[in-house]
């Protein structure tokens, strides 16, 4: 079994993040986050001056002395993440046409402005036709509002014209088909659920700390590439591995939040690294994830 420490590393930033994401509603006591971070080698200082600059950022507030939750800058693209879990029901047949977002006609408000529009359209599946013009299959949502919807909360400008086309011209028509690899997708699919089920399989014998560490990188691998996968219909990928890919998926997340679940019990007498405050460091210039 190959094994996911090997080949990725964790940093403060995202292990936060995706700690609360975890925890959904409820908050995360900065003990946790200190003791997790030591899997990954993680120092104390570092997550302690990582909590600083996501909460001078925005993207987190104080729930409680010494806990944290998503503030409001993180809120709407972190729901945005953690729809995940309801892809396929966003699916529906596709009947040759598309969806467009034009940008030539947006300005640069800040220097962030085209990285959270650019993520915002990958992470929906556009790609790049002509020189502000994006496009993807219209394959996913009835309502060509709630495409808007995810694309704003996700950091569209909200005055980018979506609409949808049809009726290419065979030029563009073919152009469009080369602008998504299928068959790299599909693949990506197929061996990734592999790699998911063989950890299932041997988990029981690994100690538990390794367990979490692991699954924790694994499975950010593979949420990873739920939320920024296109959501292609037939014939672009092959939507039975796609299908597949997602079930191993919601399996491993299971398993995953149990073994957290357990490491966290295992570790609630542990002293604090550091006393509880509701403020763990001295602030410090936000950091790039506020953009």
């Amino acid at each position: 079994m190959r094994r996911p420490t090997q080949r990725m590393k964790v940093n403060p930033k995202n292990l936060i993040l995706d700690l609360m994401l975890a925890a959904g509603d409820k908050p995360l006591i900065a003990r946790d986050a200190i003791l997790a971070g030591a899997l990954f080698q993680i120092s104390d200082n570092s997550l302690r001056v990582t909590l600083a600059r996501l909460s001078a950022a925005g993207l987190i507030e104080t729930a409680e002395r010494g806990a944290y939750r998503l503030g409001p800058a993180a809120t709407d693209l972190a729901g945005e993440v953690a729809s995940w879990r309801t892809l396929e029901s966003r699916l529906r047949a596709w009947q040759g046409s598309y969806i467009v977002v034009h940008c030539g006609a947006l300005g640069r408000h800040d220097r962030a402005a085209p990285q959270r529009r650019e993520r915002a359209l990958q992470m929906m599946g556009f790609r790049l036709l002509e020189r502000g013009l994006y496009i993807r299959p219209d394959n996913i949502e009835s309502d060509l509002d709630e495409v808007r919807q995810h694309l704003y909360k996700r950091g569209l400008d909200r005055d980018a014209a979506v609409f949808r086309a049809s009726g290419l011209d065979p030029t563009r028509e073919s152009s469009v088909r080369q602008l998504w690899d299928g068959q790299a997708l599909t693949q990506s699919y197929r061996q990734l659920r592999v790699e998911l089920q063989e950890w299932l399989a041997n988990a029981h014998r690994l100690p538990l700390e390794a367990a979490a560490r692991e699954s924790f990188l694994l499975g950010g691998k593979a949420i990873h590439q739920l939320v920024f996968d296109p959501l292609l219909p037939e014939p672009f990928v092959d939507s039975r591995e796609r299908h597949a890919f997602i079930q191993a998926v919601h399996q491993f997340d299971d398993t995953g939040r149990a073994i957290w679940k357990r490491f966290f019990a295992s570790i609630a007498d542990t002293p604090p690294p550091f006393p509880a405050t509701d403020q763990p460091a001295e602030l410090e210039t936000p950091h790039e994830l506020s953009s």
